[in-house]
């Protein structure tokens, strides 16, 4: 190797070099390390070589061993040293032999330069890359050596620092973040970084405390300026100050009253100060007698800006013996503005006090009341006699009674009192002057009691015994003959309206329960409500009805010219707007490239790329392009996107949506733990949901499995592979007979298994084993057993116990749709909305499911297998 300069002023290139160019000899061995590059946080170093390289065909005759690659190497090392170490297979690792891609230059006038980027996953201190020439002409011009970090950013209030990504390109880092200033955690905050840089799944955050609000944009907690303020934690804004209070200083969670203003405990912050209410107005006696006063008032003038004004009264001579209605119980208030006070002495004087208060008077103690001095009368022994019933109607009695036998005094009036038995604290009273009274508006067939007193001059009398006695019946009796019969009719007329209005209910309520059921029927697939039918030996159950107006999933196998089929549902793209960049992978019909599409008018994009193998037979390329002929037919966010394919030149190619993250079994297994089980249950609605669309179009997948569904950066999983789908035949009511083809037994329903007959609703058993492959990590189904033991089992009720975490919920979804009775499982529309009702309600997931059944014993052991078994099923079968 030679060092040299490399100029392109024009383009402003002026660079160091290093050259080599032997071949006019043979054995060439040309060596060129880097200097010592420590890793430092990288998990995944990167570089980026720049070189260009001559043509052989320039040295025709001279060159013994020109060749037109060159090799890049690196050895890992934990400790820098003088010299980089010798070469040895065992230390020094090949990351790739390297070509010219863009071209090589065949004279001197043309330089090309090439530039190509190779990285590799580092565990030690540091690196050596090395270049090793075997007689190629080539000049490297530039090396750049980096890793891939996630940038420091602020999301939820939190911050996130530079954070490299993994080791390989599809893992992913999880980061913990930080408040930022002014901020408290409110869930533990989390950020994946991916493969490519992106931050993607921020989980938790943070929430900006008191006094300080949410400045979305800079991501940022701002304090509150003054006479403003915030009392909680989270998003809310500063707000200015409630009435009759003030924040004088900036960053206040609350505002302080103003002097002679008050916040009760109770109160929110919102609320504006209050104060004591003024006091009691127009105190007045309503009544007085020798062991009875009733005091009454006017509510305060000012209540002080509050509605919670009560009135607690003090008695100071007031014996224990003495009750107050409303109860008066250890000084506790009440909200009515009368007060009757029972159990005094006679000819006492007592003075009362009536304080108004509100839920700030205790803070004022500034105690706001109004009193009044009150005498009751002398004891008075008058008491009537003989109180009996004269008449008794339906809603009226009629009372007599015998006045006192005191003949000194001269009575001023009876007072009647009256209740319903048991209810003596609830009475009703009149005043009369005579010696009877008739009671009316009396609840009908009621039990009263009744007791007179009377007031002489000295005061009221001591109240009569209780008589008791039962209002009538309004219909037929002795004791309402001067009712108006018009009653009678209007009542009766009502009762029979009544009926009438009952049984039109009752018959319209029937009618339409009726037609709902054969509406719901019409909205369920047939298999929720039609009966079984028995077809040519076979049972056989309808998978969907006929729908007009309903787009619907067509064969391509139906078309006489298979190319017609590629013609009406995929698009033809031109090779030259296509480049491949990688083989990702492989498939049965050839290599699984990634590359770009750049469309006229459109921004580059990733793809993914089927090529088909050269000099595959005209049945192989019809099968190759019949899956992008089935893929064009959709067109949902969780069904892989066919973009096209190429079909007039060489190779053959389909062209679908990029899946940073591949299959999602291997993304699972990379990930192990990593998932909160909420993200994994995203993940199940959005396989389902691509179910639904696919069942909807009447078809069926046949080959539902957690390595044919794919996931992108941002971990959305979408279904693909679509090599063993067919649609749902009409004719079949929704059955699809195999004749031969293979069969993934773990995946399958027993029912497709026994009779070769797949529905949606094997599909749905299918889903099942999917959710119990994403809830255990990648984890194979069925473990190590063999097909058979596989089919036994299941046939005998055997049913996968519940992966390790998994909530409970989720595993009762697993056995619906493991359910033998295909009929039994639930569709796909009704598991979305299942899941859906969880990812709302999160803490129905928080239920772990126990691991109540034990695997039966396994008679044979084997290994697992990467690649699924298969049971073959032949057409002589």
């Amino acid at each position: 190797w030679v060092e040299e300069s490399f100029t392109q002023f024009e383009n402003g290139i002026n660079w160091r070099s290093y050259v080599v160019c032997d071949v006019a000899y043979n054995n060439v061995n040309n060596w060129l390390w880097t200097p010592f590059i420590e890793r430092g946080p990288a998990n995944r170093m990167y570089i980026e070589v720049k070189f260009s390289m001559r043509d052989c065909s320039l040295f025709p005759g001279t060159a013994l061993s020109c060749k037109e690659t060159f090799s890049l190497l690196y050895y890992e090392f934990d400790a820098a040293t003088k010299e980089p170490p010798f070469w040895e297979p065992e230390s020094y690792k090949l990351i790739d032999r390297i070509a010219a891609d863009e071209g090589r230059f065949t004279n001197s006038a043309d330089i090309i330069i090439n530039a190509e980027v190779r990285s590799i996953p580092v565990t030690k201190k540091g690196v050596y890359f090395a270049f090793r020439d075997q007689g190629a002409c080539i000049s490297l011009l530039a090396i750049k050596v980096y890793y891939i970090t996630c940038p420091e950013t602020t999301k939820s209030f939190t911050h996130f620092p530079t954070t490299p990504t993994g080791a390989e390109v599809t893992s992913i880092e999880q980061a913990s973040g930080v408040c930022v200033a002014h901020a408290r955690e409110e869930s533990a905050p989390s950020f994946l970084c991916t493969g490519d840089g992106q931050w993607s799944l921020l989980n938790g955050g943070c929430a900006c405390l008191p006094g300080y609000q949410a400045n979305v944009d800079k991501q940022s907690c701002d304090v509150c300026p003054p006479l403003k303020y915030k009392d909680s934690v989270g998003a809310a804004e500063c707000r200015a100050c409630p009435e009759h209070s003030a924040a004088p200083h900036a960053g206040a969670s609350e505002c302080r009253c103003d002097t002679g203003y008050y916040r009760a405990p109770k109160d929110p912050r919102a609320m504006p100060c209050t104060r004591p209410p003024s006091k009691p107005q127009n105190i007045t006696v309503n009544f007085v007698d020798q062991a009875t006063v009733i005091l009454a008032w006017h509510p305060p003038t000012n209540d002080g800006g509050r509605s919670d004004t009560l009135y607690r009264v003090i008695c100071d001579a007031c014996g224990s013996h003495v009750s107050y209605s409303p109860p008066q119980v250890a000084d506790e208030s009440f909200n009515a503005t009368q007060v009757t006070i029972s159990g005094l002495n006679p000819v006492t004087t007592y003075r009362f006090q009536v304080f108004a208060e509100n839920g700030v008077s205790d803070q004022a103690r500034d105690p706001q009341y109004v009193d009044i001095t009150v005498t009751t009368e002398a004891s008075v022994p008058s008491m009537v006699s003989n109180v009996r019933v004269t008449s008794v109607k339906s809603t009226e009695i009629s009372l007599a009674w015998d006045a006192p036998s005191d003949p000194f005094s001269d009575i001023e009036m009876y007072e009647v009192r009256y209740y319903v038995r048991g209810l003596q604290n609830n009475s009703s009273s009149i005043l009369t002057k005579k010696e009877e009274s008739s009671l009316v508006s009396l609840r009908q067939r009621t039990d009263y009691g009744f007791q007179v007193r009377a007031k002489t001059t000295h005061g009221w009398g001591e109240y009569s015994s209780p008589v008791y006695k039962k209002t009538g019946q309004l219909l037929g009796t002795a004791y309402v003959g001067d009712e108006d019969n018009t009653q009678v009719r209007i009542i009766v007329g009502a009762t029979v309206g009544a009926f009438v209005v009952i049984a039109v209910i009752v018959i319209m309520t029937l009618l339409f329960l009726r037609s709902r059921g054969t509406d719901e029927c019409n909205k369920k697939q047939p298999s929720d409500c039609d009966t079984l039918e028995y077809r040519n030996g076979e049972v056989t159950t309808p998978l969907f009805t006929q729908v007009g107006h309903h787009r619907t999933y067509i064969d391509p196998h139906t078309y006489e010219d298979p190319n017609q089929a590629i013609r009406e549902f995929a698009r033809e793209i031109d090779a030259s707007y296509i480049t491949i960049e990688a083989i990702i992978g492989g498939g049965e019909f050839g290599d699984v490239c990634k590359g770009k599409l750049q469309l006229p008018s459109r921004p580059e994009m990733t793809v993914a790329i089927k090529t088909l193998k050269p000099g595959s037979s005209d049945k192989a390329r019809v099968d190759f392009l019949t899956e992008a002929s089935i893929m064009g037919q959709f067109e949902h966010p969780n069904v892989i996107f066919l973009q096209g394919v190429v079909t007039k030149s060489n190779p053959v190619m389909i062209i679908t949506e990029y899946m940073e993250n591949g299959s999602l079994d291997h993304f699972l297994r990379v990930n192990d733990g990593k998932f909160q089980v909420l993200q994994l249950v995203g993940m199940l609605r959005c396989i389902a949901s691509g179910m639904q669309y696919l069942s909807e179009m009447n078809y069926v997948h046949r080959d539902l499995a957690a390595r044919n569904v794919l996931v992108n950066a941002q971990l959305m999983c979408k279904i693909a592979d679509f090599g063993l789908s067919r649609e749902i035949e009409s004719h079949t009511e929704g059955a699809y007979t195999t004749r031969g083809g293979k069969i993934p037994v773990r995946w399958t329903a027993p029912e497709a298994i026994a009779f070769r007959k797949f529905t949606s609703a094997s599909d749905v058993w299918s889903l099942g084993i999917v959710m119990w492959e994403v809830m255990s990590y990648g984890e194979r189904p069925y473990w190590n057993w063999s097909n058979q033991d596989v089919i036994k089992s299941i046939e005998k009720g055997y049913r996968l116990p519940a992966p390790m975490e998994c909530p409970e919920a989720i595993y009762q979804l697993m056995l619906d749709c493991w359910q033998k009775e295909r009929n039994h499982r639930p569709n796909f529309a009704s598991i979305v909305r299942t899941l859906d009702r969880l990812i709302r309600t999160p803490e129905a997931l928080n239920k772990v499911a126990q691991n109540r059944r034990p695997a039966p014993q396994n008679p044979y052991y084997a290994p697992v297998l990467i690649r699924p078994q298969w049971v073959n099923f032949n057409q002589a079968a």
